[in-house]
C-alpha cells in the first residue's frame, strides 16, 4: 500500500472518529462506508463475528458494541430509523479482523486500530511489517509443499536440504552458511530475516519449481536440484537487470520478534481500549 493511500485512508478515519464522555467511538455505518462496503447487510455480518470474537476473549459486548438507531431518508422525502452501533476502539480492530482481507481498507484498519498512536508514519511501518509477515508465512506453505513434492519424487530428508541449499547458492550466489553468517541469522532460518523482496524471490523460485515437479513428473534429487538451481538462477538474473542484488541487502529484523511484538500489542489492546462502562 502506497504511502499516499496510507495517508488518505488515516484520513476518512479520522473524520468519523466520535468523543462521548471521554470514550472515542465510531458509528458502524459511517465505518461501513470508509471500509468499502456497499450494503449494510454484508458489513453487518462482520460485526457479528467480532461480537463472537470479543465474548470468546472473555469481554462484555455490550461494553464495546452499544446499539443504537439513525434516521435515514428514504423515498418519496420519508424517513425510518434503522439500527446501527457505536464501536470502540476494540470493536473496530475486531470488526476490521473480521472483515474481507481482500479489500485495502480493512488491512489498513486492522494496524490503525490496533495501534496505540495512530500517526501516518507508524501505521505504514506496522503494515510493512505486517506483510512481511504475511510473506513469510507464505514461503512456509510453498516450502512444505515443496518438500512433499520431493519426497514424493524419490528425495529423501537430507537431500531436502541439499536441494534448498543449492537453490540459495543460485539465488545469492553464496551458501546458505554464507548468507547466514554474513545476515547474522547463525541457528535460525535464513529466511526470517530477509527483506520482503528477497522472501517474494525465494517463493517464486520455489513455486516455479513445485509446477515444474508437478507438470513434469521430475524424479530424484540431480534432476531436482537442476530443476531449482535453474529457476533460482532465472530468478536471480530478474533482480539484477533491475539493479537489485539480493546478497547485498540489508538483513531486516528477525521475523519471530516482530510477531512477537505485534501479538502483545493486540493482546494490550482490549486493556487500552475505554468502554461503553468506563465513561468519565
Amino acid at each position: 500500500m502506497e504511502t499516499q493511500q496510507i495517508i488518505k485512508l488515516k484520513s476518512d478515519f479520522d473524520k468519523i472518529v466520535h468523543n462521548e464522555d471521554g470514550v472515542e467511538y465510531w458509528l458502524a455505518r459511517e465505518l461501513q462506508t470508509v471500509l468499502g462496503y456497499k450494503t449494510w447487510e454484508n458489513f453487518y455480518e462482520a460485526i457479528i463475528r467480532a461480537q463472537t470474537a470479543c465474548k470468546n476473549s472473555g469481554k462484555n459486548i455490550e461494553d464495546h458494541f452499544r446499539e443504537t438507531t439513525k434516521l435515514i431518508v428514504i423515498g418519496r422525502g420519508g424517513h425510518r430509523n434503522v439500527v446501527d452501533f457505536a464501536l470502540t476502539r476494540y470493536a473496530c480492530y475486531l470488526t476490521a479482523q473480521n472483515g474481507d482481507p481482500a479489500k485495502d481498507e480493512i488491512a489498513f484498519a486492522q494496524t490503525y486500530f490496533a495501534s496505540q498512536t495512530r500517526k501516518a508514519e507508524l501505521i505504514e511501518e506496522r503494515m510493512k511489517a505486517l506483510h512481511r509477515i504475511q510473506m513469510r508465512e507464505q514461503l512456509k506453505e510453498t516450502e512444505k509443499r515443496f518438500s512433499q513434492n520431493i519426497y514424493e519424487h524419490g528425495v529423501d530428508e537430507n537431500g531436502f536440504a541439499r536441494i534448498r541449499s543449492k537453490g540459495d547458492q543460485a539465488l545469492f550466489g553464496h551458501p546458505t552458511a554464507e548468507m547466514k553468517r554474513r545476515f547474522g541469522a547463525e541457528g535460525k532460518p535464513l529466511a526470517d530475516v530477509l527483506p520482503p523482496i528477497t522472501i517474494a524471490a525465494k517463493n517464486l523460485a520455489m513455486e516455479m519449481t513445485n509446477i515444474r515437479i508437478e507438470t513434469e513428473n521430475i524424479q530424484g534429487e540431480a534432476p531436482i536440484t537442476s530443476e531449482h538451481e535453474q529457476n533460482n538462477s532465472s530468478v536471480r538474473h530478474t533482480l539484477i537487470d533491475r539493479g537489485i542484488y539480493p546478497e547485498n541487502l540489508s538483513p531486516e529484523e528477525d521475523i519471530k520478534k516482530v510477531e512477537r511484538r505485534i501479538k502483545l500489542e493486540e493482546k494490550k489492546l482490549p486493556d487500552a481500549s475505554q468502554n461503553f462502562s468506563k465513561k468519565k
